[in-house]
């Protein structure tokens, strides 16, 4: 079974990719929704408040944004974040990938480049839209300010850079052209 990474960077609209692989019968992985699950489990919520403080948590519920405003600005923290939850994806990822029956399954996540798991993968997608269309996205998805949206692109590679590692590019901006090359690739992943 071939694993392929799907990736972008944030508010490409990488989620709205992987929903048109779904609804072609192909088993897709959300990594951020499973990370977003570790966040509830005691170990991963004792590792945090050890790690950046128990003033994250107001009645043992993280504060998602304070953690991010704390991570996107720093990259050493955001390291000291991944190295707690990547794992943890991964090992999930793994037990996920026993129960499917499928020529090939997509595996989202936003920063497969950055971390150097660009050979953990068969082939690689990346999804892209305009900077601009990028940042309203996110501030409409997210509530956060422009600037705020700004500093986690700062931490993603320039989709450029991705592209030259990539064996398909999805420019998200017109969701039916989105929705024919999704067919497109996914004719190719299961004729190859």
């Amino acid at each position: 079974m071939k694993v392929i990474g799907l990736t972008g960077g944030i508010g490409s609209g990488k989620t709205t990719v992987a929903n048109f692989f779904s609804e072609l019968g192909v088993p897709v992985f959300i990594a951020d929704k499973v990370a977003k699950s570790l966040y509830n489990q005691k170990e991963v919520i004792n590792l945090i408040k050890q790690t950046f403080g128990e003033h994250l948590f107001k009645e043992n519920k993280l504060d998602r944004q304070a953690l991010a405003s704390i991570v996107f600005n720093n990259s050493t923290k955001l390291n000291k974040l991944n190295k707690i939850i990547h794992p943890r994806v991964h090992y999930e990822f793994e037990n996920w990938l026993k129960q499917q029956n499928s020529s090939y399954v997509i595996y989202e996540a936003a920063i497969i480049f950055e971390h150097n798991r660009q050979n953990f993968f068969d082939k690689i997608i990346l999804v892209t839209a305009p900077k601009s269309t990028r940042i309203n996205r996110v501030m409409s998805r997210d509530g956060i300010s422009e600037s705020q949206v700004l500093e986690r692109i700062c931490q993603q590679w320039p989709d450029e850079k991705k592209a030259n590692l990539t064996d398909f590019v999805v420019i998200n901006v017109d969701l039916e052209k989105t929705k024919a090359r999704v067919q497109e690739i996914d004719n190719l992943l299961k004729n190859s």
